[in-house]
C-alpha cells in the first residue's frame, strides 16, 4: 500500500490550485491527484462547461439585490470582488515566477456590463452604480442610459431595438474572461513535478479513516478495472458534483445534513463571424423570478483556445446526475437519513425554482432565440446552435428541521483538519484561490504562521481588505495587469487569431 502526504480528488481548478500552493509551501511532500475522466478540467472547469466570466461582481446583478426600501445591498459584491483579487494576484505572481506560462492562453481583458430595460430597472441600476462606484474595487464603473452611447458601445444589441424603450448599463473596462480549462492544465503541469503525480482514468470510490491519523483512499483504475488503496495524511475532495457523495462516505460529522440539487443547462453558440467580431463584452441581465443565479442570462464574449466566441444563456435544464459525465442514480444515492429532512424541506420551499425549471424544459430552439432577441434584437435562428453546458449541484444546508438551498460555494473541513471538500457552484472557479487558502488555514493551522511569508509572496494582499486600502489595491492592480498582459490598449485582439466556427 502506497503512503503519501496528500491525495487530491479531481483534476479541476480547485485541486490544481491547492496542489500548486502545496508544492510551493512544501516541495518535499508527496502528492497524488486522481481524476475519473481521461483529461484534466473535463467537467466543471472546462471552458465550455464554465461561464468563464472571471466573476468579480462587476456585472452580476444577483450579487447586488435591491432591498424593499429601494437601496441596493452591495456586501456580497464586495466580498466576491475581494476574493477574485486574490486569484488575480496568484495568477500574476505565478506567471512572474514561471509556474504559469503565457497568460494569453488563459485570461483576456473583456468589459463587464450589467444591462436592464424599463424605467424601474433603470432606477435600480442607477442605485447599484451609486452604491458601488465610490468603492476602490469598482473604480471606473460607468452608468449609461444614453441610447447613443449604448449604440456606440454595444452596436449588436442596439440595432433594431425600440428607441422608446428605456435602457441602462453599468459598464466596467476592468473585466476579464478566463479559460479555466487552460489555466487548470497549466497548474497541473506544475503540480506534476517531483514527488507528485496526476492519474487519469482513476476513480476514488471510498474513503475510510485508519485510526486517528491516516486516510485509506480506495482507487479504481477505470481502464484495467483494478483497485488499489493509498494511505494519505490529508485528502481534498475537489470532485465538483461528485464531492458530496465522497464526503458522505468519509463519515465526517461536518458533512451531515448537506444535500445537493442538480441543475444542468445549455448555451446558444454563435456561428456568424461578423456578429462575433462586433460584440466585445460580457453583458449580464437580471434573472427571471425563481431562477437560480447560475441561470442569469448573458450575451458573453469568450476567448477559448485563443479564439473569440459568442455565447448566450445558459438555459436551465434538469437531470438527476451530479456530473455531466455522471450517473442517473447520483441524486438518489446522495440521500441519507441525516439530510432527507433538508432535501424535502427545500422541495417544499423552492416551488418557484421548480416552476422555473419546468418552464425552461418546455422551451424549444425557437423560444430560446426569442429570449436571445431581448439582448440582440436581430438575432437570426440559423446563426445559433445549442451546446450542452456543465452540470451544477447547488448546496442544500440543514436549517431547523428542514433545509435551505444556497447559491454559492461551501468549504467543508473535518474537525481534525485531515480532510476537506468543496460543494456548490458560482462564483466557484473565479474564487478558487480564496477557497483553497481557507482550506489551508483550517486544515493546517499548525503550519499557517510558518507558511504565511511564502503565501504573501504569492498573494500579497492576504489578510487585507483591499476595499479599505485603495492605494495598495491600485498598486496590486497595476502589477497584475502588467504580469497578466491585460492592458487592452496594447494587447492583440483575440479576433486576429481567427474566429471560432461551429
Amino acid at each position: 500500500m502506497e503512503t503519501v502526504d496528500v491525495v487530491l480528488v479531481g483534476a479541476g481548478i480547485m485541486s490544481a490550485t491547492l496542489g500548486a500552493l502545496l508544492r510551493k509551501l512544501e516541495p518535499s511532500w508527496t502528492v497524488r491527484v486522481y481524476e475519473r475522466l481521461d483529461a484534466a478540467a473535463a467537467e466543471s472547469s472546462d471552458a465550455w462547461n464554465n461561464a468563464g466570466t472571471g466573476h468579480s461582481a462587476l456585472c452580476e446583478l444577483n450579487y447586488t439585490p435591491q432591498q424593499k426600501d429601494g437601496t441596493v445591498d452591495v456586501n456580497k459584491a464586495i466580498t466576491v470582488n475581494e476574493q477574485f483579487q486574490l486569484s488575480r494576484q496568484f495568477w500574476a505572481t505565478s506567471v512572474a515566477t514561471g509556474m504559469l506560462g503565457d497568460p494569453k492562453d488563459f485570461i483576456s481583458p473583456v468589459p463587464h456590463v450589467s444591462f436592464v430595460t424599463g424605467t424601474a430597472n433603470s432606477k435600480y441600476l442607477r442605485a447599484r452604480y451609486d452604491a458601488l462606484a465610490p468603492n476602490p474595487l469598482f473604480a471606473g464603473m460607468e452608468f449609461i442610459d444614453d441610447p447613443t452611447v449604448f449604440a456606440e458601445r454595444l452596436p449588436l444589441m442596439a440595432r433594431g431595438r425600440d428607441a422608446a424603450q428605456p435602457i441602462a448599463l453599468n459598464w466596467s473596462d476592468r473585466g476579464t474572461d478566463v479559460d479555466f480549462g487552460s489555466l487548470t492544465r497549466q497548474l497541473l503541469n506544475y503540480v506534476a513535478g517531483s514527488g507528485s503525480a496526476v492519474h487519469f482514468g482513476h476513480e476514488v470510490q471510498g474513503l475510510s479513516k485508519d485510526g486517528a491519523k491516516w486516510w485509506e483512499v480506495k482507487v479504481r483504475n477505470r481502464r484495467s478495472r483494478e483497485s488499489t488503496t493509498v494511505r494519505a495524511r490529508f485528502v481534498f475532495v475537489g470532485a465538483g458534483g461528485g464531492a458530496l457523495r465522497l464526503l458522505q462516505k468519509s463519515g465526517i460529522p461536518e458533512a451531515k445534513g448537506f444535500g445537493g440539487f442538480p441543475v444542468s443547462g445549455e448555451w446558444l453558440r454563435c456561428i456568424n463571424p461578423s456578429a462575433i467580431a462586433e460584440h466585445d463584452a460580457k453583458v449580464y441581465g437580471k434573472a427571471a423570478v425563481g431562477a437560480p443565479p447560475m441561470s442569469v442570462p448573458h450575451l458573453d464574449t469568450r476567448v477559448i483556445g485563443g479564439k473569440r466566441d459568442l455565447l448566450f444563456g445558459p438555459f436551465a435544464g434538469w437531470t438527476p446526475k451530479f456530473l455531466k459525465n455522471g450517473r442517473n442514480t447520483d441524486l438518489f444515492a446522495s440521500v441519507r437519513p441525516n439530510n432527507i429532512g433538508s432535501m424535502l424541506g427545500v422541495g417544499l420551499t423552492e416551488l418557484g425554482l421548480v416552476k422555473y425549471l419546468v418552464g425552461e424544459l418546455a422551451k424549444g430552439p425557437a423560444a430560446r432565440v426569442d429570449e436571445l432577441r431581448e439582448f440582440y434584437p436581430r438575432a437570426a435562428d440559423p446563426d445559433w446552435y445549442s451546446v450542452v453546458a456543465g452540470q451544477r449541484v447547488q448546496v442544500i444546508r440543514r436549517k431547523g428541521r428542514g433545509g435551505v438551498l444556497e447559491f454559492g460555494t461551501a468549504v467543508i473541513t473535518a474537525g481534525d483538519g485531515s480532510i476537506a471538500g468543496l460543494l456548490g457552484a458560482s462564483p466557484g472557479a473565479s474564487t478558487a484561490v480564496s477557497a483553497m487558502l481557507t482550506v489551508l488555514e483550517r486544515c493546517f493551522g499548525d503550519r499557517w504562521t510558518q507558511w504565511r511569508p511564502v503565501l504573501e509572496e504569492m498573494v500579497p494582499s492576504l489578510g487585507t481588505s483591499l476595499a479599505e486600502q485603495p492605494r495598495l489595491f491600485e498598486e496590486l492592480w497595476d502589477y497584475s495587469t502588467r504580469e497578466l498582459q491585460l492592458d487592452r490598449s496594447v494587447r492583440t485582439d483575440p479576433a486576429d487569431t481567427g474566429i471560432a466556427a461551429g
